[in-house]
């Protein structure tokens, strides 16, 4: 695998690389690819595509994959290589490794070895979908790809009905329409946009509200390529008794007591234990 490069020490490198547009790539994340003693990649094609765009050659380098089917026999192999001296570069996809992505455990096993770890920033898909959606970005939780079935889904978003922040998600295009509506089941009338083929050059961008973006693509084709959905933080509602009430009922459909009193004092920014007893007492009629 050759010697230690000149350029680079050894570690582990997460180099981020290009979502949509090949130019998005930092001279950093070239220099790191030019000089790394041995390349990982989520998708070897991918990272050969790129390399191939950015005339970087591997010069007798090896290009391993790395994904969640070889991870656990592949994570030790990469580890040794980095205590053996060498700059081990590690790319996913496309954006940044590690979001969404199965490079998290690697990068977890050198750490746990004492290993070095450094990130070359650059191209994320969740930071452009922000920056695109018309949304607040002061607070924000990315969440990841929802469930594939309906039941654990709309449990899972439930998890988030009051979170006080701009809500970040990624889909799979074939169920992009199912979840869309089970947001605006669980969400309500939020806010929302819908982000796809982000820098590339069909990007789109279709905000609205979330009904209005379930209803669009409940009979719109099965778009192209994986989306973000943005979704806004929730909506204020004025904190009177009536709607305390219709709050703590439609929160026990789903949750104990406690944690529906907790969802809604989260929700209306109120303290916790009144909210428990008035649930406790809703839950007895």
């Amino acid at each position: 695998m050759g010697g230690i490069s000149p350029k680079l020490g050894a570690g582990l490198y997460l180099v981020a690389t290009p979502i949509g547009t090949a130019a998005d790539i930092t001279l950093r994340a070239l220099d790191i690819l030019r000089n790394a003693d041995v390349l990982a990649a989520e998708d070897t094609r991918q990272a050969r595509k790129l390399m191939e765009i950015h005339s970087l050659a591997l010069n007798g380098r090896p290009l391993l994959p790395y994904h969640d089917h070889n991870g656990a026999s592949m994570r030790p192999k990469l580890v040794s290589a980095v205590q053996q001296g060498k700059a081990v570069a590690y790319v996913s996809d496309a954006g940044t490794p590690l979001i969404a992505d199965p490079g998290y455990q690697l990068a977890t096993a050198m750490i746990g070895a004492g290993l070095p770890v450094t990130a070359a920033p650059g191209a994320s898909a969740v930071l452009t979908a922000l920056s695109l959606a018309g949304l607040p970005t002061d607070r924000f939780l990315f969440a990841g790809f929802p469930p594939v079935k309906k039941s654990a889904r709309l449990g899972f978003f439930r998890e988030f009905s009051a979170v006080p922040a701009t809500l970040v998600f990624y889909e799979a295009p074939r169920r992009l329409g199912e979840s869309l509506a089970a947001m605006a089941e669980v969400f309500g009338d939020r806010p929302a946009a819908l982000c796809r083929e982000l820098t590339k050059k069909f990007e789109e961008v279709r905000r609205g509200n979330l009904r209005a973006l379930a209803d669009y693509y409940a009979t719109a084709p099965v778009p192209k390529g994986e989306a973000v959905v943005v979704v806004g933080a929730p909506l204020k509602v004025a904190a009177t008794p009536e709607a305390i009430d219709a709050a703590l009922i439609e929160a026990l459909k789903h949750n104990r007591v406690k944690d529906a009193a907790a969802e809604v004092a989260a929700a209306f920014d109120l303290p916790r234990k009144p909210l428990y007893r008035r649930a406790l007492e809703l839950g007895r009629s």
